[in-house]
Order: structure tokens, then C-alpha cells, then sequence
């Protein structure tokens, strides 16, 4: 057993482990265990990811024919979380069920931004019986798009609902796709966003993929928005100009760098996603063991 050290937190630093290390304590079964603590605590290094996430819309042709496959089949990829778009006409009860079955958990869920903020309530206990934890709009259409004057109204329907969001407990979040880095009016739809929204309440799931399809640098995003990314959706990206959606570890997205400044940063999550995939479960089976390489 590793004696209490001397740090404020209790726990073991790198001296202690390294003087361990030295000792031959960890001559045994402990060895490896100590050398990946060094390691972690080398220069504030982050841990290898233990978790994965998959936003289910990558697999919703195959949840359309077959839940209980599917959802097995994801889990034997290896993904531990899963991010909901759709109860398929499911009730919560039915899903709290069979994720317990098959060791998943759901701590997020894409939820259309509704017409007005009274239609927040709904989701909102639909999010508790899930287990949510997260809420996110991932998507708007032309009303909220295609002039300053609607991304600021955007803005403002952002801060209303997470405003209800923290009230009823949970996190709220906005996905990008690339329209928002669109130029409009001497600004962007995502400048619109980040800066008149409250950060502490509106948090955001960069999409990597429609990140870098738009010409932007995720790591641009991260150090200007620190502690403001709490999810994050990972898909690989091919060359320019056409920048074609691939499975991760398949394209130039820098994933190691990225999600190792983020999780510095307070990055909670990473959920596989590919918007048409061949194979559903081929693809995300692939990304999962890249990701996990990291």
C-alpha cells in the first residue's frame, strides 16, 4: 500500500512514485501501475482515455430495424456513452432497462431548440429519466441564421433555456456544424454565440469535423473559450478541399492534441459520430480502437 504523501491533496506525487519506483516496491504487480502514474503526472499529463462516447445518429438505419442488436453491437465496440437524438418510440423506462443490460450510460441528449421556452419543461424531465446530464441544441434552421440581428436572437433563446436548465439541474450546450462560422455582417453566427452568451450557463460540443470543414482550428476555439467546451464530437476529416468525412485515426485531425488540451481544459466528453456511414458499426468500431490508440 503507498503511504499518504506529502501534497495537499493526499494523493501519491511523482516524486513518490519515482522514489517507489527506485525502491523496488513496485517490483511486483504494482510496477505497471506506478509507471503509468509517472507518466501521468509528467508535466500535468492527462490519463488515457477510459471512456467512449458514440452519438447515436451515426447508427439510427440500424436502430430503426434493430434496437436491442444494435445497442448490443455498440457496446462489444467498446463505447461506454451514448448521446441520444431519438427515443424511437421507446419510453424511458424501456431504455433505462436496456442500457443497464449492456453497461451503458446516456449523460447527453441532442433536443431540438423548441418554439418557445415553456416546451423546455418536457425535455427537461424526459433528460432526468434518461439520466442525462446534458442537453444540447444541435442544430437550428434558417430563421436563427443568415443575418447578425437572428444569431443575436439565437443568443437570446440560448440564455433563456439554459437559464431553465440550471434551475431544473442539468447543463446545457450548443453543437456547431460549419454554417456558423459563415461570414455575416462583419461577424460570425459562432462569435454571435459564444460572446453574448453566458458562458457559465451556455456551454458548447465542438464538432471536430465541421470545425475543421469550415477552416477553423479547434485549438484556436479551446484556448479562446477555455472551460467552456464540455463535449465534443470526433470524425476525421480528409484533405482540402473536400475535407470528406472519415472515421477517426482515417484523416488529418489531430484527435491526441486536441482532446488532450481539452480535457485540461474540463472536456467531459468525446462521442464518435459519422453522419453516413457505409457500415455503421464497422465505422464506429474503427474510430473507437484509434481513439482508444491514443
Amino acid at each position: 500500500m503507498i503511504e499518504s504523501s506529502n501534497s495537499p491533496s493526499g494523493a501519491p506525487t511523482r516524486r513518490d512514485v519515482l522514489r517507489l519506483l527506485a525502491t523496488g516496491v513496485a517490483g511486483s504487480a504494482l510496477l505497471p501501475h506506478l509507471a503509468r502514474a509517472a507518466g501521468a503526472l509528467e508535466g500535468g499529463a492527462v490519463p488515457r482515455i477510459d471512456r467512449m462516447g458514440l452519438q447515436m445518429y451515426t447508427v439510427r438505419a440500424a436502430l430503426s430495424k434493430d434496437i436491442e442488436g444494435t445497442i448490443a453491437a455498440i457496446a462489444k465496440a467498446g463505447i461506454t456513452e451514448l448521446e441520444f437524438f431519438n427515443g424511437f418510440g421507446k419510453d424511458v423506462t424501456w431504455w433505462q432497462a436496456l442500457l443497464k443490460q449492456h453497461g451503458l450510460t446516456a449523460p447527453s441528449a441532442h433536443e431540438a431548440l423548441p418554439k418557445t421556452d415553456d416546451a423546455w419543461k418536457p425535455i427537461f424531465d424526459r433528460a432526468h429519466g434518461m439520466g442525462h446530464k446534458l442537453v444540447i441544441v444541435p442544430f437550428v434552421g434558417d430563421d436563427y441564421r443568415g443575418s447578425k440581428a437572428n444569431w443575436q436572437r439565437l443568443a437570446d433563446r440560448l440564455n433563456a433555456g439554459a437559464t431553465l436548465a440550471k434551475a431544473a439541474g442539468l447543463q446545457f450546450a450548443y453543437h456547431n456544424h460549419d454554417f456558423e462560422f459563415t461570414p455575416v455582417d462583419g461577424t460570425t453566427g459562432y462569435e454571435v454565440i459564444t460572446a453574448q452568451t453566458d458562458k457559465d450557463l451556455v456551454k458548447l460540443e465542438l464538432d471536430l469535423y465541421w470545425t475543421v470543414k469550415a477552416g477553423q482550428d479547434p485549438l484556436a476555439i479551446m484556448k479562446r473559450w477555455p472551460g467552456r467546451i464540455v463535449a465534443v464530437h470526433v470524425k476525421d476529416a480528409g484533405p482540402a478541399p473536400e475535407r470528406k468525412m472519415l472515421e477517426v485515426g482515417a484523416g488529418t485531425i489531430d484527435f491526441k492534441t486536441i482532446l488532450a488540451t481539452g480535457r485540461k481544459q474540463g472536456l467531459k466528453h468525446w462521442f464518435i459520430e459519422h453522419d453516413n456511414p457505409t457500415d455503421p458499426i464497422a465505422s464506429i468500431t474503427a474510430s473507437a480502437k484509434a481513439l482508444k490508440a491514443l
